[in-house]
């Protein structure tokens, strides 16, 4: 598929033929939910943790007499029954994450730009380059090009001004190529792949 190139001041630079495999899919979103499940939940901290009723702080001592209180033979504060007493069976740290298929993961990503370029949401800049760590310069661009949530992907490195500039700017994220990833393509408004963007993703998923 051709699709045209242009620069940050939203002049055309050409055009660019995009692989069918990457950007020509049907995207299936069962697909694409099963990727993005394994990305949130490897993300997932897993650090929440209750205290059981061996961990709580509290005095051993019996808590009243065993007989004729009338009520049951309790011997602890630190049961699950009272305030402040442990919980049974609560959360512990673990890991969240699961396995996924390298190849599966790979699909995932085809689906995600294929999504994107079906909706019309694509668009490949010929350089993600700035003279200047200028924010303002960049904010100038992205409102005359209609840009809202925007993530822009560049090839093996970024270019250290971009990336400052990008850095100030509200509803703007810039990766490398190794970096896309199917969650962050699907949550943005607008995808913007440079031409080593293209190229890095075509190398890496081919």
């Amino acid at each position: 598929m051709k699709l045209d190139v242009i620069k940050l001041d939203g002049s055309k630079a050409g055009e660019i033929d995009l692989d069918e495999a990457l950007f020509g899919l049907e995207p299936r979103a069962d697909i694409l939910h099963r990727v993005v499940r394994w990305q949130r939940a490897k993300a997932q901290a897993g650090t929440h943790s209750t205290l059981t009723r061996g961990e709580v702080s509290y005095s051993t001592k019996k808590i009243y007499r065993q007989k004729g209180t009338g009520g049951a033979r309790h011997g602890s504060r630190k049961a699950p029954i009272f305030r402040h007493g442990g919980v049974v069976k609560g959360p512990t740290p673990r890991s969240h994450a699961h396995d996924l298929p390298k190849k599966f993961r790979a699909l995932g990503l085809k689906h995600a730009l294929s999504a994107k370029a079906k909706a019309g949401e694509l668009v490949v800049l010929e350089a993600a380059a700035l003279s200047a760590p200028k924010t303002a310069e960049l904010a100038k661009a992205k409102e005359a090009l209609g840009w809202k949530r925007t993530l822009i992907i560049d090839g093996a490195s970024i270019d250290d001004n971009f990336a400052k500039a990008a850095r100030n700017l509200e509803g703007v994220d810039v990766l490398p190529g190794i970096g896309a990833n199917v969650y962050d393509i699907l949550k943005r408004d607008v995808l913007v792949i440079t031409k080593a963007g293209v190229e890095a993703l075509e190398a890496r998923l081919k």
